[in-house]
C-alpha cells in the first residue's frame, strides 16, 4: 500500500488519541471503587450466611419465652383460684383440704420450675438478641460505605466520561483528509492488536517494543518513503521519523 508520508505520520496523533480513549475506556471499566464494592458485597453476603443461623435462634427463643411466660402465667392463676377457695372457706372437708393444699405446693413448686426455665430462656434470648444486633451493626456499616463508595464512583465515572468524551471528539477532525483505506487499515489492525499504528524509533517498533530484525531493517531503508511499512513480528504499520535509526 501506498500512502502520503505525511498521511502516515499523522496516524501517530490518531494512535495517541486512540490509546487515550482506550485507557480512559479502561478506568471507567475498572473504576476502584467497583472492585471495593465487589468485595464488601461479598463480605456482606458472608455476615449474612454467618448470622442467618443467629438470627433464626434469636426468632424461635422469642417464641419460647412466650410459651414460658404463657405458662408460668397459666400455673399462676390456678394458684390463686385454688388459694381463692381455701380462703373464702369453700373447702371444708379436712381430707380434701389437705389434697388441696398438697396440690398448691406441688404448684408453687411447678412455678418455681418454670421460672427457672423461663430465665433460662430470656438469657438466651438476651446473648441471642446482642449477638444478631452486632451483625445487623456490621451489615449497616457495610451498606453505609457501600452507598459512599457508589456515590464516589458515580462521581469519578462523571469525570472520567467527560474527558473520555473530550479525546473522543478529536478523533473526527484527526482523520479528517486521512486516504480511506489508509484509515480503514490502521482501523482494523488496531482492532485486532490493539494498536494500529506505532512510530519506529531507534530501530525499535513503538508498537510491540520489539527491535527489528537487521534485514528488516534494510528493507525498509531502501522502501520509498510512500510505502505503508508493517512491522513482521506484530503487523502494526511502522512509522518512519528522523528518530527511526536508519
Amino acid at each position: 500500500m501506498k500512502a502520503d508520508p505525511f498521511a502516515q505520520l499523522k496516524l501517530l496523533d490518531i494512535a495517541d488519541i486512540d490509546a487515550r480513549i482506550l485507557q480512559l475506556r479502561h478506568q471507567l471499566k475498572n473504576l476502584p471503587e467497583t472492585q471495593q464494592i465487589r468485595d464488601l458485597q461479598v463480605e456482606r453476603k458472608r455476615i449474612d450466611d454467618v448470622a442467618i443461623d443467629v438470627r433464626t435462634r434469636r426468632d424461635d427463643l422469642t417464641v419460647a419465652q412466650a410459651k414460658a411466660e404463657k405458662d408460668v402465667e397459666a400455673v399462676r392463676v390456678r394458684r390463686t383460684k385454688e388459694q381463692q377457695r381455701i380462703d373464702a372457706g369453700q373447702v371444708t372437708n379436712p381430707k380434701d383440704l389437705e389434697r388441696l393444699q398438697a396440690e398448691l405446693a406441688n404448684i408453687d413448686r411447678r412455678i418455681g420450675v418454670l421460672e427457672d426455665e423461663e430465665l433460662e430462656v430470656m438469657e438466651q434470648l438476651e446473648a441471642a438478641t446482642t449477638e444478631a444486633a452486632g451483625f445487623d451493626t456490621q451489615v449497616a456499616e457495610i451498606e453505609a460505605r457501600i452507598a459512599e463508595l457508589t456515590a464516589s464512583r458515580a462521581e469519578r465515572g462523571a469525570e472520567v466520561e467527560r474527558r473520555l468524551a473530550e479525546v473522543v471528539a478529536e478523533r473526527e477532525p484527526a482523520i479528517e483528509g486521512l486516504p480511506g483505506d489508509l484509515l480503514a487499515l490502521y482501523d482494523r489492525l488496531r482492532e485486532q492488536h490493539g494498536v494500529g499504528a506505532a512510530e519506529l524509533r531507534a530501530r525499535q517498533c513503538g508498537g510491540c517494543r520489539l527491535s527489528v530484525e537487521p534485514a528488516e531493517l534494510s528493507r525498509i531503508r531502501s522502501a520509498q518513503s510512500n510505502e505503508v511499512i508493517r512491522h513482521e513480528e506484530c503487523g502494526v504499520i511502522m512509522i518512519r521519523t528522523a528518530e527511526s535509526g536508519l
